[in-house]
């Protein structure tokens, strides 16, 4: 059978269009590897990039893609919502089919090491490929992002897995890893207030004392006027899409505020949308792999 593994990228870019399409463009041209989708934010100034194929066509892919970013992106000149520490921000990989975590985690060392000595960015080794506990959590690692990294990677516990104590002058660094599918959720308010949006993420998170598996953060969308919950679902199965949308309205309610919509960014899980499906339906006796026609035709 073939192997297949999934690649995520973000890149710190999510206005140019010509840049934007530049390094896409590194993608679609490997073979071995289709690209799924690609979604730009001009609030977060951010590009979330999904493509899949075999493990070589998608290290081959990656290190591209890195090398194009780093060429076309000047972090001394970005601004965005979304916190960013390189001009491809993070590089994850996602077992999906006859292939195990293990192997991933080889193929994000094995980037790492490329994208350093192509792109010239030092790399982090996060979530199932991290070297240390302190460094599982991408959090953890951009904090302080690009115009602190410099300093932050002088510090004993926070010199990159490759490239020494230094970071890119204009594309900064980037983390490098293998995870399973996360579900990049987010959910808009009836509210410009981005303050009441940064107290909604503190409630949900995890690392706040929130609900298993959320990472969240409070933005503003500009173009909108508009406050935004901004969630990664790194397991759905834990805590399921419903259940954090349930809490934000509980909790936006505090304040007179209700949910005017939720977006899901790139590609998600079809268990984590027919969970919610059974939820809000209130579907008695539902079995997912029997019920739902496209389990059958595929």
């Amino acid at each position: 059978m073939a192997k297949l593994v999934e690649c995520v990228p973000n890149i710190s870019e999510g206005r140019n269009t010509e840049v934007i399409e530049q390094i896409v463009d590194t993608v679609r041209e490997v073979k071995g590897v289709v690209l799924l989708d690609y979604s730009s934010d001009p609030s977060h100034n951010r590009t979330v990039i999904t493509f899949l194929g075999s493990p070589d066509g998608v290290m081959k892919a990656a290190v591209a893609l890195a090398k194009k970013a780093a060429e076309l992106i000047d972090l001394t000149k970005h601004v965005g919502e979304h916190p960013r520490m390189g001009a491809v921000d993070v590089i994850p990989f996602i077992p999906i089919k006859d292939v195990t975590m293990a192997e991933c985690v080889e193929l994000s060392k094995l980037v790492g090491e490329r994208v350093y000595k192509e792109a010239k960015m030092p790399v982090f080794l996060y979530e199932q490929s991290a070297t240390a506990p302190h460094r599982v959590n991408l959090a953890a690692i951009r904090k302080g992002q690009f115009e602190g990294m410099a300093k932050k990677v002088q510090e004993k516990e926070w010199e990159p897995d490759f490239g020494g104590r230094t970071i890119h002058p204009t594309a900064g660094v980037v983390a490098v890893g293998a995870r399973m599918p996360l579900v990049a959720f987010n959910i808009n308010l009836s509210t410009s207030d981005v303050e009441i949006a940064n107290k909604i993420s503190k409630i949900i998170r995890k690392s706040s004392g929130g609900l298993d598996c959320v990472k969240a953060l409070g933005v503003m969308l500009e173009e909108r006027n508009v406050a935004q919950v901004s969630i990664n679902m790194t397991n759905f199965h834990i805590t399921p899409l419903y259940r954090v949308l349930e809490l934000v309205k509980a909790e936006a309610a505090r304040y007179g505020v209700h949910v005017i919509g939720t977006e899901i960014i790139g590609l998600a899980p079809m268990q984590a949308l027919v969970d919610s499906a059974e939820y809000y339906l209130q579907i008695e006796s539902f079995d997912f792999n029997k019920q739902v026609l496209e389990n059958h035709i595929l």
